[in-house]
């Protein structure tokens, strides 16, 4: 069983209240969802959809083909008709399209009975939860925790008359709710909660600002302070203030915010304190595609900053991934009093997706602060030189008699400036030291499909859902292929790598950039050029579909 319902309409016809409502019945029918919108960077009008996926086992993307297109206007039915599956159908308002082949109902006339217009999409709601045979009695219960009460009525009345305007195709049975539903910006938030952030501070910038929203939403009750800033360079410099003050703190971004960072980022490296960033990317350069998915950053955050001083970086491949692996950037940024930066992008960022319940106990919050016991020196050196690089960190004021002195200047052991050539190549080999600890943090990459492949294939990020998809059906055919899916990227791991591409006839790069920016990489790192290369940068993510038949052509 697997079903996907396109809605399509200008940005303002309700199309977001309607995929809400939409995504929490399906998910409290007990059913795995996958929501993808494509909307564009207007507040009213141009062209919205959603796609909403649900089935009876896992999946990780969005269907190129839909078994309903639920249409607020006419460009949807002309734009979306041709990804109709066979037997698909059709559904608008009877005012709206007159071809032969779309099923009309009175939905506007209906709400304008009910006094109230903008219920029209409710009421097509009940029609398509008749149409699946799904409980009326669910969306009952959404519809009352969903709205305020005195909008309660009047859309329970909505829903209960579309019911009665399509006959039941499928009579599909109410399985056992177990699973969250949660998109990629909320679960970053919550996994900096989870973490113990205490700080974290934005400027609101599409698609990043999704993770400050989620903060704020739960600061009073988790005592963290939250600043929405005048601008990004704002943003880290409040943000390292706060961890040099002692307590965790993150910012995000989008690209062109994160660009604006990149002086602060470079003092994070030079004063040695940590602190936790995000980059939800979005296509460059400059503003664009506001509302749209890249991954076109890579490079960049690699190299971001004037100098050399280590940093290390993730990238985000599911929600759930997203929790844990925001979680492990605190403890690691604090271990080695560097800059951790996470990567996700827009796909990720707003694509609704149900997961297992997240395990809180698995999260271990490791500050590595100093009680003042192993501060020795007569006066405290903030920037000892260790095996390590990294040095003792105690928090100002909380140790009589110590002051801890930073400095954006070259400094020596105390933190006083210097110009010293001697101590100025022992402090830079002292913060480059820190790469040796972080290479044995790293991560190998996800291994999907076969443990020894002919065909490897190697992608980040949240390419994750679509290539595996795509290399599930391969298998299922018989071809011999797996997939390597980093998100752990700088330093990069090259074990397993080594290891698959030495018994691999094919190694295909998947990016969702123009350059190929992983591949390059690995050539680099590893000295190992990819054969083929699949690659998409027009603003929309791939899909399993898709990429299953772009492979076929490649093996």
């Amino acid at each position: 069983m697997d079903f996907s319902i396109l809605v399509g309409g200008e940005a303002g016809q309700g199309m977001d209240t309607f995929a809400g409502l939409l995504e929490k019945v399906l998910k409290r029918s007990g059913y795995y969802v996958f929501s993808h919108s494509d909307y564009m960077s207007r507040v009213r009008g141009g062209h919205n959809f959603f796609y909403i996926r649900f089935s009876d086992k896992p999946i990780y993307s969005y269907a190129s083909e839909v078994d309903i297109v639920f249409a607020l206007n006419y460009e949807t039915v002309k734009l979306h008709k041709s990804k109709l599956k066979d037997g698909g159908i059709i559904i608008t308002d009877e005012g709206i399209a007159k071809d032969e082949d779309v099923v009309h109902l009175n939905l506007i006339g209906t709400a304008k009975s009910l006094r109230n217009t903008r219920v029209y999409t409710t009421v097509g709601l009940g029609a398509i939860l008749k149409y699946y045979g799904i409980p009326l009695e669910i969306c009952e219960k959404v519809i009352r925790e969903e709205f305020k009460d005195e909008l309660v009525p009047v859309n329970l009345n909505a829903l209960r008359v579309g019911y009665t305007m399509l006959d039941e195709k499928y009579k599909l049975e109410v399985l056992e709710d177990e699973k969250i539903l949660i998109n990629g910006n909320q679960a970053v938030g919550l996994g900096a909660i989870a973490a113990g952030c205490k700080f974290y501070c934005g400027y609101p910038m599409t698609p990043s600002t999704g993770v400050l929203n989620y903060i704020a939403a739960h600061a009073d009750e988790m005592e963290i302070a939250i600043d929405q800033v005048e601008d990004e360079v704002a943003a880290l410099n409040m943000a390292l203030g706060a961890s040099y003050a002692g307590v965790r703190a993150m910012t995000g971004s989008s690209g062109g915010g994160f660009a604006l960072m990149v002086e602060a980022l470079s003092l994070a490296g030079m004063i040695e304190v940590p602190v936790v960033v995000i980059n939800v990317q979005r296509p460059g350069p400059a503003t664009g595609f506001p509302t749209r998915t890249e991954q076109g950053d890579l490079r960049f955050m690699i190299h971001a900053g004037h100098g050399e001083f280590p940093r290390m970086i993730m990238a985000l491949r599911s929600p759930e991934d997203a929790f844990y692996q925001t979680t492990r950037a605190f403890n690691i940024a604090e271990k080695y009093q560097i800059p951790v930066l996470l990567m996700s992008d827009q796909y990720l960022a707003d694509s609704k997706v149900t997961e297992k319940p997240f395990d809180f106990s698995k999260i271990e919050i490791n500050r590595y602060i100093s009680d003042g016991e192993a501060v020795t020196d007569e006066e405290y050196k903030r920037y000892k030189f260790t095996e390590t690089g990294v040095s003792p960190r105690i928090l100002p004021g909380k140790v009589p008699g110590q002051v801890v002195l930073v400095d954006s200047d070259e400094h020596d052991e105390w933190g006083n400036i210097t110009e010293s050539a001697e101590i100025r190549i022992k402090m830079v080999e002292k913060r480059l030291k820190k790469l040796e600890g972080l290479m044995e943090e790293v991560e190998e990459p996800w291994l999907i499909g076969d443990e020894k492949p002919e065909n490897l294939i190697v992608t980040w990020g949240s390419t994750y859902g679509a290539v595996r998809e795509a290399v599930e059906r391969l298998m299922k055919e018989g071809i011999s292929v797996g997939a390597l899916v980093f998100g752990d990227i700088w330093p990069l791991p090259t074990k397993k790598l080594i290891e698959l591409n030495n018994g691999a006839k094919k190694l295909i790069s998947i990016e969702q950039n123009a350059t190929g920016q992983l591949e390059s990489l690995i050539r680099e790192e590893a000295l190992i050029k990819s054969t083929h290369k699949i690659l998409k940068y027009d603003g929309r993510p791939f899909n399993g579909d898709e990429l299953y038949n772009r492979l076929k052509e490649v093996l």
